[in-house]
């Protein structure tokens, strides 16, 4: 049975609202399991657990919030230099506020979680564009919920996007699920050997 691990920071609970939705849907697999952190309690044993990670953050001026980017710096770096999340499965998600109708920095937040997923040596699992919902808070990358007024007063996720967070949730855990049992999540450490001349 695969576990997925969503990771989450949050100031004012939609990011958090937003992660219980994705996590509900990791819930819908059959064959897999969830567990659900905020990202100042979240611990590397919990990773080492996993098989799929799931991160959420908050926009914060463009950029994913300092309780995450304290994780991936102190954690996840650690585990990459010894290569530990080579082969297991991770996505996306975002919430935001501000100007703009993906709330302000959503795609840039999803781009940075992103490049820390691939950097590890993650299978990435993006959100297609014919998932339900998708015009209400989809984006290739991953889902986003806007969570701020045109006044720039904090709202929770709006009830159109709760279906497309739960459904991202799903399409993580569908690709944990499928892997084997016996290499989910644990791949040999990769070796290269240089060309004989």
């Amino acid at each position: 049975m695969g576990t997925v691990l969503v990771i989450y920071a949050s100031d004012y609970g939609h990011t958090k609202r937003a992660a219980a939705e994705v996590a509900l849907g990791v819930e819908r697999v059959v064959g897999t399991n969830v567990r659900l952190r905020s990202a100042a309690e979240v611990t590397r044993e919990d990773v080492l657990d996993a098989d799929g990670l799931i991160l959420g953050s908050p926009v914060h001026m463009g950029s994913i919030h300092w309780e995450l980017k304290r994780f991936i710096d102190e954690t996840l770096s650690a585990l990459w230099n010894q290569d530990l999340m080579v082969g297991r499965v991770g996505g996306v998600f975002a919430t935001g506020g501000g100007y703009g109708g993906a709330g302000g920095g959503c795609e840039l937040a999803m781009l940075s979680m992103l490049a820390t997923l691939a950097e590890l040596g993650m299978v990435i699992v993006p959100l297609p564009k014919c998932t339900e919902s998708y015009a209400h808070g989809g984006l290739h990358w991953g889902p986003y919920a806007r969570c701020g007024s045109d006044e720039l007063s904090h709202t929770p996720p709006p009830a159109e996007s709760l279906p497309l967070l739960m459904a991202h949730g799903q399409n993580v855990a569908r690709v944990v699920s499928q892997l084997s049992p016996q290499t989910a999540g644990r791949i040999a450490r990769p070796s290269f050997t240089s060309p004989q001349t």
